[in-house]
Order: structure tokens, then C-alpha cells, then sequence
């Protein structure tokens, strides 16, 4: 019988690359709330948060009636781009081909994203990879990240235990949450946080290519 192997992705900024469109909206919802924008780069940081989480993070000293505004206008804003076709959430070179290989290699795949249900079957649909996946957690059902609750809901629906899995992301948020998970973490250096950060925060290695990535998850699970 073969063994359970599974890997857990981060969406933003570990397979697609929608900084972009998610620094625009945050834009325009700060501003459609009538406040000051948030620095484009302190918006990158947060993406991986629940979205009512990185509005608190980005502004915390806002009223809780401003947060909640500027988190509907942020929704209704991506969803509008999306509706348009204005939404660009281009998958890294190279992931469609990690994906389908490690799943015609036996791999169990699953997501873990603070992305919303919604969101995130419209990006896997858009790239065609949406049936590789056995689980999709997403931050309309769980805490966000770092808690543990979206990988341990990928763990049970996947079959596998802590050791049989690894969580690929690319920020300090997934490293944490897989470290709290008991689950081996891999980082990308593609995303939005540093290699360094990644490694302080639990990472067993930092990938800077799509093919090291495939080996560090060779490594990670014999």
C-alpha cells in the first residue's frame, strides 16, 4: 500500500501573483471609506491574512465600523474585477508543471489560503488546475492563518498525518501556522516575505526556484 504524501499550497504569492490586483482594491476600499491608503508595501505583507485580519493589521486604530466598510468595499471591489475580467492572478512559471507531477507522482495536493471560497475556485478554474486538488481550506470557513485550523482540515480530508505532509508558502504566516500543525514547512522566495523571515519562522528550507522546490518536498517527505 502506498504512503500518504501531501502538499499543502498557499495561493497568493506561492502559485499565482495577484499583488497587483489585491494592492488596487485595498486602494480603492480605503479610499471609498474616505481614508488615507495603506503603503502598497505594508499591503504585501499582509497578504496570507484573512482579509477582516489584514484590514485590523494595516489600520489598527480604526473604528470597528470603518474596518468592517472597508473590508465589504475591498470584497466588492475584487469581485467587480473579477466579474470584468480585469483580474490578473497569473500562476508562477513553472507551477502548473510542478502540480500536475507531483500529483502523477502519487502526491496528495491540497490549498490553504486566506482567500475566500469564491476567490479561490474562480483563480484554480481561470488556470485549469482546480481538479489537482483533494482539499481546499479558505479563510471563509477557518481563522486565519497563522492558526492551524485550515491545515489540519486539509490534514483529515487528505487522509495523512502531521509527518506525512508539508505546507509550501511564502510567508511568515504559513511557516507558523504549519509549525503549529506539526507539519514540515518549505518557503518559496518568489512571495511577499523575505527568505530570512521564512527560515525564523519555522521554514526547513527556502526554495528560490520551482525545481528546488520539487526536490525540498522530495527531501521533506521520503
Amino acid at each position: 500500500m502506498s504512503v500518504t504524501r501531501l502538499a499543502v499550497f498557499d495561493c497568493d504569492g506561492t502559485l499565482v501573483d495577484g499583488q497587483a490586483d489585491v494592492c488596487w482594491a485595498m486602494e480603492r476600499a480605503f479610499s471609498r471609506a474616505g481614508l488615507v491608503a495603506p503603503d502598497p508595501q505594508q499591503v504585501r505583507r499582509m497578504v496570507g491574512l484573512s482579509l477582516p485580519v489584514a484590514v485590523r493589521q494595516l489600520a489598527p486604530d480604526l473604528p470597528e465600523d470603518q474596518a468592517r466598510a472597508v473590508t465589504e468595499f475591498y470584497r466588492a471591489s475584487f469581485r467587480a474585477r473579477r466579474e470584468e475580467g480585469l483580474l490578473d492572478e497569473p500562476l508562477y512559471d513553472g507551477i502548473a508543471e510542478l502540480l500536475a507531477g507531483l500529483r502523477d507522482a502519487g502526491w496528495s495536493l491540497a490549498v490553504a489560503t486566506g482567500k475566500s471560497d469564491r476567490g479561490l475556485a474562480a483563480c484554480l478554474a481561470g488556470h485549469g488546475i482546480a481538479d489537482l486538488f483533494c482539499s481546499l481550506q479558505t479563510a471563509d470557513r477557518h481563522p486565519s492563518k497563522p492558526h492551524p485550523a485550515m491545515l489540519e482540515a486539509a490534514l483529515f480530508e487528505a487522509g495523512a498525518l502531521p509527518g506525512q505532509a508539508v505546507m509550501v508558502g511564502d510567508t511568515s504566516f504559513d511557516m507558523l501556522m504549519a509549525r503549529s500543525a506539526g507539519v514540515r514547512a518549505v518557503g518559496v522566495a518568489w512571495g511577499y516575505h523575505a527568505p530570512g523571515e521564512l527560515i525564523a519562522s519555522g521554514a526547513a528550507s527556502v526554495a528560490d526556484s520551482v525545481a528546488a522546490l520539487r526536490a525540498a518536498l522530495e527531501e521533506a517527505v521520503a
